[in-house]
């Protein structure tokens, strides 16, 4: 769930919650809160709520955190709305130490890998990916389903040319990191660091 709060939308809290896949979409209205959904389906992928500084305390824009009792707050307004969906909190970091595993071409493309990495203790994820630099071992930055890039671009799981693809792993320009490298290829890390670790720009980059 990736939330963005914008008060040049007059007090305007965005939730995104799912993938369109590229369908249209839909809205209800009913009162501050506006359900948005795929028309095929009509799942849930967004909602927005009016005058969200009546439910909470919350300031700046763009991208912000919400705690599980804010959630709940959300919950008890969707509720009171007419809605019987419900938000499930998540407080999983989006952005996280990777390392690759193995490595193998992708068969229906010259420059794409499919690359099985390990982003903790008991989870490994495969992700399709072309930086030039990717290898088993090298230890990386995953961005995961969920994760809200610094250029606004929201990482969903899905396929690429027919392979399963859950998230990315992402360059240094793709961070957002000051300095970073005008050129194709992912951040390499450190051999020490530990997949699974929330990435810390100030600990995991140094240029």
């Amino acid at each position: 769930m990736i939330a963005v709060y914008n008060t040049h939308l007059n007090d305007v809290l965005m939730l995104i919650t799912g993938d369109n896949q590229g369908e249209k979409l839909k809205a209800i209205r009913q009162g501050n809160v506006t359900k948005i959904m795929r028309e095929d389906t009509e799942a849930a992928v967004a909602w927005n709520f009016f005058e969200a500084s009546t439910l909470f305390a919350i300031s700046g824009n763009g991208p912000v955190t919400l705690t599980a009792m804010e959630v709940d707050q959300l919950n008890a307004a969707i509720q009171a709305a007419g809605f019987e969906d419900r938000l499930i909190y998540d407080d999983q970091p989006k952005f996280v130490v990777g390392e690759i595993v193995s490595l193998v071409p992708h068969p229906d493309s010259d420059h794409l890998n499919i690359a099985q990495v390990k982003i903790s203790d008991d989870q490994t994820v495969q992700i399709v990916a072309g930086a030039p630099n990717a290898r088993v071992g090298l230890k990386t930055i995953v961005a995961l389903p969920g994760a809200m890039m610094p250029n606004g671009a929201l990482i969903f799981a899905g396929q690429l040319r027919g392979e399963a693809s859950y998230g990315m792993m992402a360059s240094p320009r793709e961070l957002g990191l000051p300095n970073a490298p005008q050129k194709r290829g992912i951040i390499e890390l450190a051999a020490t660091e530990i997949p699974g670790t929330a990435f810390d720009p100030q600990k995991h980059w140094h240029n």
